[in-house]
């Protein structure tokens, strides 16, 4: 499932949703993002995106991490708009009968998102405005998952 938007999110409230009343589930990770202040330089930041292709971009990539590894269920929820130091960004959460696709999956989701989601960060603070761009060892981490999934053990 895939969410944009605005408001905030209750992480308890969306594991429970996802875990439902299944049983097959034997482990959920989770992965939340939120803006982080350096040393007050950052008094907000800027999320935008493009509505209906954001989706449709998640949507694919969300599909092919259910294609690598053996996932019961998924879940993102990102949101937009005007974000506060301490405010929750991403949420990505990952369901798996094993630690290991759970874990590996959500990790592959956040190398993309923090590399490739169409989402352009601005940061604003004393010192002015910026742009936010992937850094390199984000790129680096995003272009692991280019190789070759490893066999399972």
């Amino acid at each position: 499932m895939i969410r944009v938007q605005q408001e905030d999110f209750d992480v308890g409230v969306e594991i429970a949703a996802l875990k439902g009343s299944r049983t097959d589930i034997g482990a959920i990770v989770s992965f939340i993002g939120a803006v982080r202040d350096q040393m007050g330089a950052i008094e907000e930041l800027t999320l935008e995106h493009y509505p209906g292709m954001t989706e449709a971009e998640l949507a694919k990539i969300e599909q092919e991490a259910k294609a690598r590894w053996p996932l019961q269920a998924s879940l993102i929820v990102h949101r937009y708009g005007r974000l506060l130091p301490g405010d929750n960004i991403v949420l990505v959460l990952t369901a798996s009968e094993h630690r290991d696709a759970a874990f590996e999956a959500a990790r592959f989701l956040m190398d993309y998102l923090k590399t490739s989601a169409p989402f352009w960060k601005k940061e604003s603070g004393k010192g002015g405005s910026r742009w936010v761009e992937a850094a390199a060892r984000d790129d680096a981490a995003r272009a692991r998952w280019s190789r070759p999934k490893p066999a399972a053990e």
